[in-house]
């Protein structure tokens, strides 16, 4: 039996020179690579099959022990039959234990080969009997053991990872979404810093902190506490920094001046705000103050609420106990109208139907109103949440307000709130509502009284902060609170 080794670079070269050496009948008995290239074990197809003819003539035997390490390959083969597998199997273990032998190794033993599934074509033989072993040839796929080789890969076949990906193009969306989101970024860190810096303080003065814990239970904002603690002096003392923050927000609280209350001035006052905060009964109020010092004959009463069931009635009633004809306005052409009849009263009052501060309707009644002769007084719940004020107030159009009244003061558990939204918007506070008695429930604004009553401290509340968790309410506000520096 013939077999060669071939070596080469590459696979294709060590095939084709073994096709080379055998033709076109050469087999492939391994492949595999090594340290001096790709190694191809082959052999001619008319040895193989002389080698399996004999083999099948002669008998089995069951067993028997290695061959000598001097036995030839030649002379195993003929008393094995076995399929192609198992015989590259052999072979390539024999050659390696004949290997070990030359350079005086110890001999491996030798493996017992195991009869695989032919699973190869058949190829016709024209004047010779059927072969037990199929033959492999060069131009077919060879069924071997060893696994095949990974092709090589070059440099130019393996791509960088920086440069198989496609070139980054931003358009002008992404350029403002870019922008956009740095500007987020940047707010952040500086609110962070600030909040920080707020906290470092504070650990310094422990008497900011204190205040600061006070205003937070008492409904303040954090925006307006800081802006004002800010300029507290750290020399103070606990009690002096207590009187110069009362007298601080005391000043800035803007209320009508003593004599100046609404009944006082007179003219055509309408009443408008969110649904349920007591535009009615201020109504009522109002006119009884004016009643009171001027007579039934100085007042007059328009409603616009003809959205609410009984509502015109509620006015009708009220001004029956106060000797005062009410009149119902269904549009701005009647309210004209009205008011051109009741031009001779010291003060005509309009109550209008009640509006979320998130209702589209608001602005069309604001344009029913957009007369030179109408004061629009906003009626605010004390005991609403600050935020609601908030959007209240902006809804309804702050800066161009006459004023504000507080409405259901004795139903608020914190006024803090209220005053926090009256400051930081700068209207004037024209009036408080405490009750639903008429007229005995009405009261002038006093500054000093409302802050004060805002500080007293009404016993814990589950809704109060605690000292060491303030650093929460130090986020800087997207809106300025305008502190005048003659008003600190």
């Amino acid at each position: 039996m013939n077999i060669q080794r071939f070596i080469a670079p590459t696979s294709r070269e060590a095939m084709a020179k073994a096709r080379r050496a055998f033709g076109d009948s050469a087999v492939i008995l391994s492949t595999r690579s090594t340290g001096d290239g790709f190694e191809v074990m082959a052999a001619a197809e008319e040895s193989l099959a002389s080698i399996t003819t004999a083999s099948a003539a002669a008998p089995q035997p069951a067993a028997r022990p290695a061959p000598a390490a001097a036995a030839s390959v030649e002379k195993d083969t003929e008393t094995m039959a076995m399929s192609t597998l198992s015989f590259q199997d052999y072979v390539r273990e024999r050659m390696l234990r004949k290997r070990r032998e030359e350079t005086g190794q110890a001999p491996m033993a030798a493996p017992v080969p195991q009869a695989a599934p032919v699973r190869a074509e058949p190829r016709q033989q024209p004047k010779a009997e059927p072969i037990a072993v199929p033959v492999q040839h060069f131009n077919r796929v060879p069924e071997v053991s060893q696994p095949r080789p990974e092709p090589i890969r070059t440099q130019a076949q393996v791509p960088a990872w920086e440069d198989s990906q496609p070139p980054v193009r931003f358009g002008a969306d992404d350029n403002q979404r870019m922008a956009v989101e740095l500007s987020a970024l940047r707010e952040m860190i500086e609110e962070r810093f600030n909040t920080l810096a707020w906290l470092g303080s504070s650990r310094q003065n422990p008497l900011q902190a204190n205040l600061m814990h006070k205003l937070i239970r008492a409904g303040y904002s954090p925006a307006l506490a800081r802006a004002v603690l800010e300029r507290v002096s750290p020399d103070a003392s606990p009690a002096e920094a207590m009187r110069w923050l009362v007298d601080v927000l005391t000043r800035n609280l803007k209320v009508a001046a003593p004599g100046r209350g609404l009944a006082d001035e007179g003219g055509v006052i309408s009443l408008i705000g969110a649904t349920g905060v007591g535009k009615t009964t201020t109504a009522a109020k109002l006119a009884a103050q004016c009643v009171k010092q001027h007579g039934a004959g100085s007042v007059g009463m328009i409603t616009l609420d003809t959205y609410r069931v009984s509502g015109y009635e509620q006015l009708r009633t009220y001004g029956r106990m106060l000797g005062v004809v009410a009149h119902l306005a269904h549009d701005r052409a009647a309210l004209v109208d009205l008011l051109n009849l009741l031009q001779g009263k010291r003060m005509v009052i309009i109550d209008t139907a009640g509006l979320g501060q998130r209702d589209q309707r608001i602005q069309e009644m604001l344009d029913v109103l957009a007369m030179p002769s109408v004061k629009k007084m906003l009626v605010l719940n004390a005991g609403s949440q600050g935020d609601t004020l908030d959007e209240v107030l902006t809804s309804f159009k702050a800066a161009q307000l006459h004023g504000v009244v507080l409405s259901k003061v004795d139903e608020a558990v914190k006024l803090g709130p209220a005053i926090d939204a009256l400051v930081r918007h700068q209207v004037v506070l024209r009036g408080v509502a405490n009750g639903q008695r008429v007229p005995e429930d009405w009261q002038t604004p006093d500054a000093a009284s409302l802050v004060r009553l805002s500080m007293g401290s009404q016993g814990k509340s589950v809704h109060d902060p605690m000292v060491n968790d303030l650093g929460f309410y130090f986020a800087q506000s997207s809106q300025a609170v305008h502190l005048g520096a003659t008003h600190v």
